[in-house]
């Protein structure tokens, strides 16, 4: 089995987000990465026909403890560096212009995506076969998902992104600290990857 080590990310300081709150986020990150070692590790002992439950309820446990590992990379991924704007008339930028008329527009509706009440996690998609943007919400990280499609954007609303900072009524401050705060230059490399 081949370990999964956390990824180390070069967040600078951030507009509106704590350095106190990224550096909880980033343990709980660590958590996920942690349990899905240690669960698939489990699983290694077990076999599926002698012992059925604790197989399928190890296989539930490691797809929750997976994604909230993945969806946390692409999350810290996008604050490294620093906030820079979107590329004047590069390929996303064009594209999110004729999908959605304006950048502002797009970041707009996923806020509203990202408002719904609960927790879990707004996310634009690429789907390479239509040529098109999807969005999507996934209330428990491990399901809701577009299957097959790249994540090109993760914003993360759980409680413990926005809590320390803004406390239980602050997501709608959250998400604009959120987008301040993007490298659209780590987005683009997403969509870029997501061409070939």
């Amino acid at each position: 089995m081949k370990i999964f080590e956390e990824q180390k990310f070069n967040i600078p300081e951030l507009k509106g987000i704590s350095q106190k709150s990224v550096e909880d986020h980033l343990k709980l990150y660590a958590g996920y990465v942690k349990n899905y070692n240690a669960l698939f590790a489990e699983m290694q002992k077990l076999s599926g026909a002698e012992n059925p439950l604790a197989h399928s309820e190890l296989t539930r446990r490691m797809s929750f403890e997976f994604d909230g590992m993945r969806l946390h990379e692409i999350y810290f991924s996008q604050f490294e560096g620093s906030p820079t704007s979107l590329t004047t008339s590069g390929t996303f930028e064009s594209n999110v212009n004729e999908q959605f008329g304006s950048i502002d527009r797009l970041k707009g509706i996923i806020k509203n995506i990202g408002m719904m009440r609960g927790p879990g996690w707004a996310l634009l998609y690429w789907d390479p076969k239509t040529s098109q943007f999807l969005l999507g919400f996934s209330e428990e990280q491990h399901v809701g998902h577009f299957v097959t499609l790249p994540v090109l954007l993760a914003l993360d609303v759980w409680e413990h992104a926005y809590l320390l900072d803004q406390g239980a009524a602050g997501k709608g401050a959250y998400i604009d600290a959120f987008f301040e705060n993007v490298n659209w230059k780590v987005v683009e490399a997403n969509f870029a990857a997501a061409q070939r």
